[in-house]
């Protein structure tokens, strides 16, 4: 972890100096204003490393990294099971049974990480994107939405975490396909009542949204998107963006590379399930089903960072192809001035670090989209 905290600090040095950079890439010359381009560069050095206080992303991320480490090192977690065994007893509940047992220490866990991260929530949204013009939000609509999430949490948690426990407790030798087979189909259900139930709590919808399965597929267009691109080709350009992903079946494949990781995960985890000296290395002299899942993921955090780039690779490659699409529907210089300005209009980064970008982002920088789609243009005059 504490490698992982070093290396992508490196790459956020290095994207520190690209921010930094008094001049647009090339291929943004003359086409984006200096005025934006400076309003983009603010903006992006103080989201993610400066603010009028203090270098706001380096120390959120050195608090996480000390609390991660600490709670490990000092015990914290064995300790907190325990103390949440014993809050579910003086409550009347029967902290032998697991699943109570492990309801009571997820619930402390979930308070303890609202406390933790609401004040750099608070400080995101209330300091850092009002000042830049992007917060539409006011207090209480931050809250009720924080509200709503818990509820969803307390809601939806309690039933899926009883089901993985028992999966786990009477899985025997199947154990990893029972526990994929579950979370699969979890997941169909989740994307077809997401866009139908959850989605509406947190946002207004009138007809559009691509999302979902079957007869509740969506299709979304975001409201800024349609008051940024004030041409409505260029909003036909985009969702022939968003249309490339769906006829070229980046969605199914996505999902598939999905669920063949999650089941190389559960696989894994059986391997070590019952490992006394795994649990025993981390203060528990017990073995519940949450903490041995909580454990395994500690222990493959630096396999999950790899896996984590790999699909990163692919996405960038699944948007080269999307655009493509597009310009093949005709749409090339559209979808281009569409990209530009949702670019401009989000404040999003004009120079990025190629170190930086390949690690962290899952679409490609608008500069290497635009060389793609030259590059297309130019085979087509050939």
């Amino acid at each position: 972890m504490i490698f992982m905290y070093i290396f992508e600090t490196y790459l956020d040095i290095r994207q520190y100096g690209a921010l930094k950079l008094p001049s647009l890439p090339k291929q943004l010359e003359g086409v984006v204003s200096h005025e934006k381009f400076e309003k983009s560069k603010a903006y992006s050095l103080e989201k993610r490393f400066i603010s009028s206080l203090s270098y706001f992303h380096f120390i959120h991320e050195a608090v996480t990294i000390v609390m991660d480490t600490s709670i490990l090192y000092f015990g914290v977690l064995p300790w907190f099971w325990k103390k949440s065994g014993n809050f579910a007893s003086h409550m009347g509940l029967n902290s032998e049974n697991e699943i109570i047992h492990t309801l009571s220490f997820l619930a402390g866990v979930m308070v303890w990480s609202q406390i933790t991260d609401l004040p750099f929530s608070l400080y995101s949204t209330f300091v850092i994107e009002a000042r830049h013009g992007f917060n539409k939000q006011t207090i209480w609509l931050f809250f009720r939405d924080l509200f709503k999430g818990i509820c969803l949490s307390i809601l939806l948690g309690p039933p899926i975490v009883a089901a993985l426990i028992v999966i786990v407790q009477k899985g025997g030798p199947y154990l990893a396909i029972y526990l994929w087979a579950f979370m699969f189909v979890l997941s169909i259900v989740m994307m077809t009542i997401y866009p139908v139930l959850i989605a509406p709590l947190f946002n207004k919808f009138t007809p559009a949204y691509m999302y979902g399965f079957f007869k509740n597929k969506r299709i979304v267009l975001y409201d800024t998107l349609i008051q940024q691109c004030k041409n409505e080709d260029e909003v036909v350009a985009v969702i022939a963006h968003e249309l490339g992903h769906w006829k070229l079946n980046h969605t199914v494949f996505s999902f598939i590379a999905v669920q063949i990781i999650t089941f190389l995960q559960f696989g894994g985890y059986t391997l070590v399930r019952n490992s006394k000296d795994l649990f025993q290395s981390f203060g528990f002299d017990t073995q519940p089903v949450l903490i041995g899942l909580l454990i395994f993921q500690h222990t493959v955090i630096p396999i999950q960072h790899i896996v984590s780039f790999g699909l990163n690779l692919v996405s960038r490659a699944f948007e080269f192809q999307a655009d493509a699409f597009a310009k093949k529907l005709g749409y090339g210089k559209l979808l281009r001035a569409g990209l530009i300005k949702l670019q401009e209009e989000n404040l999003s980064t004009m120079n990025t670090d190629p170190w930086y970008s390949a690690y962290h982002y899952s679409h490609p920088p608008l500069v290497e989209r635009l060389a793609a789609l030259e590059d297309l243009e130019s085979k087509k005059e050939d």
